[in-house]
């Protein structure tokens, strides 16, 4: 049921490869609502509002508050509040995270303090699926409130 990091298929866990490493970030104090794709890492602080499909590291940072209905993610770190499914190959709750929905993962972690009210599914292998982009190597565009 548990395995080390290394032996789960798929995850990139080289030293600063584009997956595993913030290449963006959505500050505090910035509301956003619409929809986040693409690949690589970013780590959110503010409030965000919509769908999230990502071929790369989300982080939730403790100021962050994500509502939507599923999160796909490569990985997910949750340090704040998410409101919705998770779906990743790796997920870790950290003792200041919290997550209201379901989670479906290869590998997951908490630490002590850490807050989940949902279930946990726990996987062999998972098909991520990603949202097309409209036109790779661009940013989705996001929407202020």
């Amino acid at each position: 049921m548990f395995r080390k990091k290394e032996e789960i298929e798929g995850l990139n866990n080289e030293p600063g490869s584009q997956i595993e490493r913030i290449t963006s970030v959505l500050g505090d104090g910035v509301n956003y609502t619409g929809k986040l794709s693409g690949q690589g890492g970013i780590r959110i602080e503010s409030a965000f509002e919509g769908e999230i499909s990502l071929n790369g590291l989300l982080v939730v940072g403790s100021t962050g508050r994500i509502t939507c209905e599923e999160i796909h993610a490569t990985s997910v770190i949750v340090a704040g509040a998410v409101r919705g499914n998770i779906v990743a190959d790796k997920v870790e709750i950290r003792s200041t995270g919290r997550v209201w929905g379901s989670v479906t993962t290869i590998a997951f972690s908490t630490e002590e303090g850490a807050f989940l009210r949902g279930n946990i599914q726990m996987e062999e292998k998972l098909d991520l699926a990603f949202f097309e982009e409209d036109s790779p190597g661009k940013p989705e565009e996001l929407t202020k409130e």
